[in-house]
């Protein structure tokens, strides 16, 4: 890697990410920044001036993606495209998705003052949602970018302020996309920058995560009905306790994703107790469900064991149970070829790295859907994120840029 004067990575990343952090901070030093909310828009039109400011071409699309480019002198019909999402959880911290955004800008600015135009067009992108965190939709963003979106899926969307989804995006100048319009075929791979959000690479003291595989998602909301009946005056043999049958679930669940072992997790995260009070035998119990594993047969073999448990548990308890799945995300695979790259990259540099698996979602999984994608990761602290306590050493942001440098210079410069 080449050494530019006056350029200090460490120094840039740490000041963006800070000057970044203020768009949308809370009184406690989180970051709310919701789809096109005024702080979203805020930041987007820091970022394009931002871009503007470096010399690189900023421009949105229709939905309002926001991308920075440099255009390449001789495949101009070939885009190499990083970034992230701009949009953060309510009080989440400052690097989720805008580490990728940041460690993109600084990439581009680092290659061109390197190596001058490249050979093909490479853009850094800010995209506009992810987390679902303001409507019930995810991955807005990168769906647009690579033409999956019905315009159906959305109108009737609300907000928590019974806000719609069309008139929050019109409010923030932007619409939908015209349907008849195919995705962009100009990308000609991804590569996302992200922290990792848990503790693996900090605990084995490794820099860089290399992304094998995404896990897929299942979630399911899980109907526990019995009989609500007074505390003191119902025998216990006589009992239609929803809570008691839940809490035997849900002990069953965390048992058996322990024997199935890594990488399975399973998870309850949310429970809600009906009448919830003190005196009165609990009636009703909804309560969630997650798993993930990177390979769909063996989530799929979990799923029907556990369910038939469950099951098993309603019936010996005499309880109804109904089961709700509103989320199946399948696992992603990233490119091999372009995982063989960012290691040789790491090798040559001398970086240290470890293959890995991605636990949670990312924008990645839906760009792989179309084009080759590829991740790098960046160790988490503790393994905190989603928290105003995200942290990562700086020395690490360095050495994620670095190998991200070193993959763009390989697809755009050759």
């Amino acid at each position: 890697m080449n050494d530019v004067k006056t350029f200090d990575i460490e120094k840039t990343t740490v000041e963006a990410i800070e000057w970044l952090g203020k768009f949308g901070k809370t009184s406690d030093n989180g970051i709310t920044r919701l789809l096109y909310t005024p702080e979203w828009i805020n930041a987007q039109k820091g970022l394009e001036e931002l871009l503007r400011d470096k010399g690189f071409e900023a421009y949105y699309d229709e939905v309002g993606n926001l991308f920075g480019r440099i255009e390449g002198s001789k495949y101009k019909e070939e885009t190499i495209l990083t970034g992230s999402h701009i949009d953060t959880v309510v009080n989440g911290g400052r690097l989720d998705g805008q580490l990728g955004i940041i460690g993109g800008i600084i990439a581009l600015e680092y290659l061109k003052k390197s190596y001058g135009v490249p050979l093909r067009n490479i853009e850094v992108v800010s995209m506009a949602e992810e987390e679902g965190s303001r409507f019930p939709y995810t991955f807005w963003g990168s769906r647009n970018i690579i033409g999956t979106v019905k315009k159906e899926e959305m109108e009737n969307l609300k907000d928590a302020n019974g806000i719609g989804f069309s008139k929050a995006m019109h409010d923030a100048a932007f619409d939908f996309k015209d349907e008849n319009s195919k995705g962009r075929e100009d990308i000609k791979e991804f590569v996302e920058l992200h922290i990792e959000q848990g503790g693996v690479l900090e605990k084995e003291g490794k820099s860089i995560g290399i992304v094998e595989h995404i896990v897929g998602q299942k979630r399911y909301m899980i109907e526990i009905e019995g009989e609500a009946n007074h505390a003191g005056t119902t025998p216990m043999g006589y009992r239609r306790d929803a809570l008691f049958g839940a809490s035997k679930m849900i002990a069953e669940i965390f048992e058996l994703a322990t024997a199935y072992g890594d990488p399975l997790v399973a998870t309850v995260g949310k429970v809600e107790v009906t009448p919830n009070t003190t005196n009165v035998v609990p009636g009703k119990v909804m309560f969630s469900l997650d798993i993930r594993h990177t390979h769909e047969e063996i989530s799929l073999k979990f799923r029907d064991d556990i369910i038939s448990r469950l099951q098993n548990i309603a019936k010996s308890k005499k309880l109804d149970i109904k089961i709700n799945n509103y989320m199946d995300c399948l696992p992603t695979e990233m490119d091999s070829r372009l995982v063989k790259k960012i290691k040789d990259s790491c090798d040559k540099k001398g970086l240290k790295y470890k293959l890995m698996h991605s636990g949670a979602g990312h924008d990645a999984q839906i760009f792989a859907k179309a084009v080759p994608t590829a991740m790098i990761f960046v160790p988490s602290h503790n393994g905190i994120s989603h928290s105003y306590e995200e942290f990562t050493e700086p020395k690490d942001y360095v050495e994620g840029i670095k190998a991200l440098i070193e993959t763009i210079y390989c697809l755009a410069y050759n």
